[in-house]
């Protein structure tokens, strides 16, 4: 088994895009400016504060927190009214690795609140360490917030497998060292050698994700 399995939020943990794009779209929108699907496809993994200057330089007129703000609230009702949307076989993954004993840590670019705010509506409390957008100096696809998920758990980052379901994710996990596996979701991942794609987490298990570290770490020439 890994050390841990470090997972992304938006879009891999939970199905939140279709939320984010339509506060993006009415925010652009109130402003009287148009917000496309392939621009908010730009935005998909990457920090809120680069993606509030996107924003910006399509008519918002707000301050990058402001809109940080704004965007969060509206994501932020929309899971207190309509539930938190999972994807398919991601509690049923994360129920397994906590039972077969692999730590594990959400590491997310949505600031503490909306995390929380997620977290909180989980049976328990499954993450034992929260690493946010508001808490790094550098977002995806830096690596910073997978170093500073090792290290806050105090495990080596190579012996982590990270799960993402966008680029700009996939590219920190890749850069910190991890094992990474795409999930695509929002936007495609072509095969790569520097990762592993899986269509979906549906009927995957602690031991799919130990099959997989072992290879990983086999075709690396380390054991």
């Amino acid at each position: 088994m890994p050390d841990a399995v470090l997972w992304d939020m938006d879009g891999t943990l939970v199905d939140t895009e279709p939320y984010w794009i339509s506060a993006e779209t009415d925010l652009v929108e109130s402003f009287g400016h148009t917000w496309t699907y392939e621009d908010a496809m730009q935005l998909v993994g990457a920090g809120l504060w680069d993606s509030a200057e996107t924003l910006r330089s399509h008519g918002v007129d707000l301050s990058a927190d402001e809109i940080v703000s704004q965007l969060t609230g509206t994501v932020m009702d929309r899971i207190t009214a309509d539930g938190v949307p999972f994807r398919p076989g991601a509690l049923e993954l994360l129920t397994d690795l906590r039972t077969a004993g692999v730590r594990v840590a959400l590491v997310t670019m949505s600031v503490r609140s909306m995390a929380r705010h997620v977290v909180d509506r989980m049976d328990d409390d499954p993450f034992e360490v929260l690493i946010t957008g508001d808490e790094v100096s550098r977002p995806k696809p830096h690596p910073d917030p997978y170093l500073r998920a090792a290290e806050s758990l105090g495990v080596d980052i190579r012996r982590c497998v990270a799960i993402e379901d966008s680029r700009t994710g996939l590219a920190s996990a890749v850069a910190a060292g991890t094992v990474a596996v795409a999930v695509p979701h929002a936007v495609s991942i072509p095969e790569s050698d520097d990762h592993v794609v899986w269509p979906t987490l549906a009927g995957r298990t602690a031991q799919d994700i130990a099959d997989l570290f072992a290879a990983r770490r086999a075709d690396a020439g380390v054991r």
